[in-house]
């Protein structure tokens, strides 16, 4: 009789095999999908004017670019770093960035699975993939030729680390000098620290990374400004409170509080309603995430961190939701998988897109349905902060 190893290989083989061929199946046909669409990739080409603009020596702030006359948002850093994005044509530019964006993807899928359940085979790294490519977070950002699958690997690629890494926190301070929404990540790792140190001395595995988050930040974004002075002067000083820059609050792409706020009261400016509840918002995502964090809950921490992060960011269009693939395989792993179905169905809906958007801005004009409809990744974020935080609330009760 053939020994055991001798007839495990061979099917893990093929399970891999089956997989692989799958994924590249989805992916060929997803790619040639966005061709058929004549995706434009329009931030990427925003990307590639940043560097060539640092390049040049030009105003970066100053900057408007492709048809659409779209300006920077991004902090200084982000534009150093696409500066070799100016030494490719934009056709090569263009399959690079998809190539690279499916290849993040899988990436990102792999440590999503190490996260929720602290091992990850690469046949189930390749058939998630395969379908998450679909949803609409990963086909947008992929159309539009964005970094959130890169800003979510830097992320993931710390979190799921073992405890005590010299290097944990690298990645989230790298993504918070591309894009500040991030650092809500360092932010978690220090309150959980500053907990932990106060009850059970235990503070290490969490202070470190959020000081090396903090140093990481602090440190590109010095020597950023040491090479663009007055880009990063201007950024930091104006730049960074002008988020009408980005877009308009009320478009229905945004989904974050701000942006369902707005909508709801047929508002450009919801003010002092969007600061309050974002503040709210805010505190109590985090409370949810420390807590869970507190509890060995490492996976629900983190998912609940990027819920609030995008809930309560100024803007957060809807291919920021890429995060969308460690929540629905958290809900799956914890057992209630129709549920994992249903929410995985919506974010395949596209559903957001449904409602009257663009031109006019009809969004000022939204009916009770079209509401509904627009707010679909905040009402399911909120929804599952606020489950986590009833089910931590009475575990601590019954403890």
């Amino acid at each position: 009789m053939p020994p055991v190893t001798a007839l495990v290989l061979p099917r893990t083989h093929r399970r891999v095999s089956a997989s692989l061929g799958v994924c590249l199946l989805s992916f060929v046909s997803f790619w040639i999908a966005q061709r058929a669409a004549h995706v434009s990739m329009i931030d990427l080409l925003v990307y590639r004017a940043e560097g060539a603009t640092v390049r040049a020596g030009g105003d970066l702030y100053a900057l408007r670019a492709t048809h659409a006359e779209l300006p920077t948002t991004y902090p200084p850093f982000a534009a150093l770093l696409f500066t070799p994005l100016t030494l490719l044509d934009v056709a090569d530019l263009r399959a690079l960035a998809t190539a690279a964006n499916l290849a993040l993807l899988v990436a990102f899928v792999h440590l999503s699975l190490l996260l929720v359940r602290r091992h990850a085979r690469v046949e189930h790294a390749l058939w998630v993939a395969a379908g998450a490519v679909w949803c609409e977070p990963v086909w947008t950002t992929l159309r539009y030729g964005q970094v959130n699958l890169l800003l979510a690997v830097l992320v993931l690629w710390d979190l799921t680390r073992r405890p005590g890494h010299r290097w944990a926190g690298v990645g989230i301070g790298l993504a918070a000098a591309i894009k500040l929404t991030p650092a809500l990540f360092a932010v978690f790792l220090l309150c959980t620290g500053l907990v932990l140190a106060a009850t059970r001395g235990a503070w290490r595995p969490w202070l470190r990374p959020a000081w090396m988050a903090a140093g990481t930040f602090a440190g590109v974004t010095t020597l950023t400004a040491m090479a663009l002075p007055h880009d990063s002067r201007r950024f930091w000083t104006r730049m960074v409170f002008e988020a009408s820059r980005v877009g308009h609050a009320e478009e229905t792409g945004n989904q974050s509080l701000r942006g369902v706020l707005a909508r709801l009261l047929h508002t450009d400016d919801p003010g002092l309603w969007w600061v309050l509840i974002a503040a709210a918002a805010g505190v109590t995502g985090l409370a949810v995430a420390v807590a869970a964090a507190l509890r060995g809950r490492h996976a629900l921490a983190v998912v609940a961190c990027a819920a609030t992060a995008l809930l309560v960011s100024p803007v957060s269009w809807s291919h920021h939701w890429v995060w969308c693939v460690p929540l629905v395989l958290l809900v799956w792993e914890s057992g209630r998988r129709g549920v994992a179905a249903f929410m995985a169905a919506l974010f395949c809906s596209y559903a957001l897109w449904w409602v009257p958007h663009g031109g006019d801005r009809p969004e000022l004009r939204q009916n009770g349905a079209e509401l509904v409809l627009s707010a679909l990744y905040v009402g399911m974020a909120c929804a599952f902060l606020a489950h986590s935080g009833i089910r931590l609330w009475r575990t601590s009760r019954t403890a």
